[in-house]
């Protein structure tokens, strides 16, 4: 599973003019899968994620995690993060899982970073067509691989 983490002033997310997530201050989470991820990597990453320090304290380092500042998170899936660009031009998506394995990993990784957090996360929508906006803080922006656990 391999997420990408940006930090942000506000972001939200639209399908077909609606919102279906938008947050405040806090976590903007791009989530792709492969088809040997488990719920064992969402919950590594969720308890990763809840900790993870890269907000500003008092004295303006990163010490402080989206727990701390009370701050949101928007997970949002996106399958092109495990695209390979390895032969010509156009990106192959081989190597994603498919939707019937990817969806539940989905939702439960929703579930697993909730409770890590303690309180619900915004989200997108599975599979639909979506629209981004988000205003990056910082900018910091991390990507973590559950499988190198790093």
């Amino acid at each position: 599973m391999r997420v990408v983490v940006q930090r942000v002033a506000h972001a939200r997310v639209t399908v077909e003019g609606r919102v279906t997530g938008e947050i405040g201050r806090g976590l903007l989470v791009l989530q792709g899968i492969v088809p040997d991820d488990t719920a064992a990597d969402g919950e590594w990453l969720a308890q990763k994620l809840a900790r993870l320090r890269i907000f500003e304290d008092a004295e303006g380092k990163m010490n402080l995690s989206v727990a701390d500042i009370a701050g949101g998170i928007l997970v949002v899936s996106q399958f092109t993060l495990h695209a390979s660009t390895a032969k010509g031009t156009r990106p192959s998506f081989n190597a994603t899982a498919r939707p019937e394995v990817a969806r539940p990993l989905y939702e439960q990784f929703q579930q697993q970073l909730a409770a890590a957090l303690g309180r619900p996360v915004a989200t997108g929508e599975f599979g639909a067509m979506m629209q981004v906006a988000l205003v990056n803080d910082g900018p910091v922006t991390l990507i973590i691989d559950s499988k190198a656990r790093e």
